[in-house]
């Protein structure tokens, strides 16, 4: 997928995939060679040129290269239109020109997140994923991508004339759309508290709060504060009812986003899940109503039930996709 060889002067190439909690970065020394991976919390820091001057700094990065870095590539959880980005679901922002200027970079590329997730997909390895249910992927057809984390993020990739084209997708922030009752009923919470719900508000980390919150309330039952990661372990390790239930909802709401995904593309070459979440979650999602919610399309269920679903289990996807997206890149 547009991989021509990328010149040797590019390396080392540095690369950063800024979440909403984590930024995580590395130098690729060589094609594939990723050294000095490391992952800064983002709140440690007052803005990405903080986060980027320290890890620059860091003696590992320095053994990978550092120094000699003239070309760099930014993953980030935020649309990206123009010069100015801003961050939002945290406080930085910067300017891409400025950020080259200061370090000294001769190339910066700056995207999305997904959008960078989604150029990875077609340099994945069978080791870097699991299936979860369908068939073999349609060649020729589109390839759709989500993702829980902190927020929730959607892209795809479309064929065209021998190349993908990844789609930059803000989908995430398509309305939620209820199943059943239950579901409903969690909306109605989540109402109260924002005028408009989207997917992001329930699929993500802090819509594991919110639907804890809600079913708490649902079933009238007294509940101690929790955090998204204390959910998620006492849920996958039973040791709390309302948390079990939380999980169960979760997963079947995904199964509901992916399947309006997989439609809305025509994405029979299958659906990607990433994210920080989901990918946790292991055996549960095989165990969980995620795979028959998918299905559930009335007419179009056996159109579903031969699209592949595949969970990412590469720690960074989002890296290999900016190596490949400068890779397709002319040089200057």
């Amino acid at each position: 997928m547009l991989s021509s060889p990328v010149n040797s002067s590019s390396y080392p190439l540095l690369l950063a995939d800024i979440g909403g909690t984590n930024a995580r970065f590395a130098i690729e020394t060589a094609h594939t060679e990723l050294q000095a991976v490391k992952v800064l919390p983002c709140a440690a820091y007052p803005s990405l040129e903080a986060a980027l001057h320290s890890y620059l700094q860091d003696s590992a990065s320095m053994a990978a290269g550092a120094g000699r870095v003239r070309h760099a590539g930014i993953a980030i959880a935020n649309p990206v239109h123009g010069d100015q980005v801003r961050m939002t679901n945290h406080h930085w922002e910067f300017s891409i020109s400025a950020t080259r200027s200061q370090f000294g970079f001769e190339r910066l590329n700056v995207v999305n997140d997904f959008t960078a997730l989604a150029l990875s997909l077609p340099h994945l390895q069978a080791h870097q994923y699991f299936q979860v249910g369908g068939k073999q992927p349609l060649a020729g057809s589109a390839i759709g991508l989500l993702g829980a984390g902190t927020g929730l993020g959607v892209s795809g990739l479309i064929p065209a004339g021998g190349k993908w084209l990844p789609l930059h997708s803000e989908g995430g922030h398509a309305s939620f759309t209820p199943a059943n009752t239950k579901e409903v009923a969690i909306l109605e919470f989540a109402w109260r508290e924002f005028p408009h719900v989207s997917a992001e508000r329930l699929l993500s980390g802090p819509g594991l709060v919110l639907i804890y919150r809600a079913l708490a309330e649902l079933h009238q039952t007294a509940v101690p504060p929790l955090e998204a990661p204390d959910i998620l372990q006492r849920g996958l390790h039973q040791q709390c009812a309302i948390c079990v239930e939380v999980l169960a909802c979760f997963c079947e709401m995904l199964g509901t986003m992916a399947a309006n995904l997989a439609i809305t593309l025509g994405a029979r070459a299958g659906i990607y899940i990433g994210g920080g979440i989901v990918p946790r979650l292991g055996d549960y999602l095989l165990q969980s109503g995620f795979r028959a919610r998918f299905e559930e399309k009335g007419r179009f269920r056996n159109y579903l039930a031969a699209i592949p679903v595949y969970v990412i289990t590469e720690a960074y996807p989002a890296l290999i996709g900016l190596s490949a997206l400068h890779r397709q890149q002319p040089s200057e």
